[in-house]
């Protein structure tokens, strides 16, 4: 078994026979003869596979188009655009290339390639699609495993916003001023603050997945596919309970319609700009919503399950640090150690009032 590249014209062709099999010749549409000799390469190599009896072994486009017919229409659409932006923007040369071949090396380049343009977070999302996409081959038994071994890149935590307690009022009057002609929005924002819930799921939210009995919320559409009660804040009934209806969408946009992505931005914009805040998104309405929580003492397993994590070390990664809790902490040690001594004398003897 043999395989020969030869030009005709200016295109190079390739010929090879398996053993008992009749010839194969085809052209590579191509005048590079290290393209060519890579496409004769892959081709020699798949009939190897077809003529054993196994599966051959895609490019990374092949596998995201197989991907895209078989698990998109499952997938939600956050995921679907994601795999999308990946395919489009961020293949990095990997493309044309079998999965199989996707060594260390050649992942640690394309990533370096990343890196150029981007920062160090988003060449850690980068590497998680790409895994995705290995790792359902993997499953697939198309390849055995991952074929290189390239660890996430230490980036550092920065604060995320969340919306103070103080502001929340302010904020809300805002968000109302700034959806006068679509007030759905503003039902939404609320679903996402009072709930923890995604954009999405608020979007998507129905009236007859509220308990007004137990004053619970259950989350008829979400991505994980949990179907989790969630608790509903009293206020959030309150506000929600003249509007009520038997049946359909809490915040329909206009024509009815559950509200397109991004629903929020330009109300949120507004918003932050009115009460100066920065970096309050539906994401972090969100995590607002799980750091209160935590705040006030709900054990993490519980926020996880609000939360309709899989993992408690997601649930952990939306708690902000929230230092004003720690001082008050810190003022009740005080209390206790100095047992209600003035400030002064406290001073003067210290905690062991010697």
């Amino acid at each position: 078994m043999s395989s020969t590249l030869f030009k005709v014209g200016k295109y190079y062709h390739y010929r090879f026979r398996l053993a008992g099999g009749a010839r194969r010749q085809r052209t590579t549409h191509e005048v590079n003869h290290k393209r060519a000799h890579a496409i004769m390469s892959k081709a020699y190599a798949d009939a190897v596979l077809l003529a054993s009896g196994m599966q051959l072994v895609p490019t990374l486009e092949e596998l995201i188009e197989q991907w895209e017919e078989l698990r998109a229409p499952i997938a939600s659409k956050s995921h679907r655009r994601g795999i999308d932006v990946f395919k489009r923007r961020h293949l990095h040369g990997l493309g044309q290339l079998p999965i199989s071949d996707l060594g260390t090396e050649i992942i640690e380049k394309a990533r370096n390639a990343h890196l150029a343009t981007r920062k160090p977070a988003t060449a850690n999302h980068w590497l998680r699609k790409l895994k995705l996409l290995v790792n359902w081959a993997v499953k697939r038994k198309i390849i055995p495993k991952l074929p290189w071994d390239v660890p996430m890149l230490p980036v550092q935590k920065i604060p995320r916003a969340t919306l103070p307690t103080k502001t929340t009022d302010d904020w809300l009057a805002e968000i109302d001023k700034a959806t006068t002609r679509s007030p759905s929005v503003a039902i939404a924002v609320r679903l996402m603050y009072g709930l923890g819930l995604r954009e999405s799921e608020a979007a998507s939210a129905c009236w007859e997945w509220i308990d007004w009995e137990r004053r619970t919320f259950t989350p008829g559409i979400t991505k994980g596919k949990e179907a989790v009660p969630v608790p509903m804040p009293r206020w959030l009934v309150v506000y929600l309970a003249p509007q009520r209806q038997p049946q359909g969408l809490i915040a329909p946009s206009k024509q009815g319609r559950a509200l397109p992505d991004g629903f929020a931005r330009y109300a949120m914009r507004r918003a932050n700009a009115a009460t100066s805040l920065t970096g309050i998104t539906p994401h972090r309405l969100r995590g607002t919503c799980a750091t209160l929580m935590s705040e006030e003492g709900t054990p993490i397993q519980t926020i996880q399950a609000i939360m309709r994590h899989k993992d408690p070390k997601t649930t952990m990664g939306y708690l902000e640090v929230n230092m004003d809790v720690a001082s008050r902490a810190q003022d009740r040690i005080e209390d206790k150690i100095y047992g209600g001594r003035k400030m002064g004398d406290a001073r003067q003897t210290g905690p062991s009032g010697a």
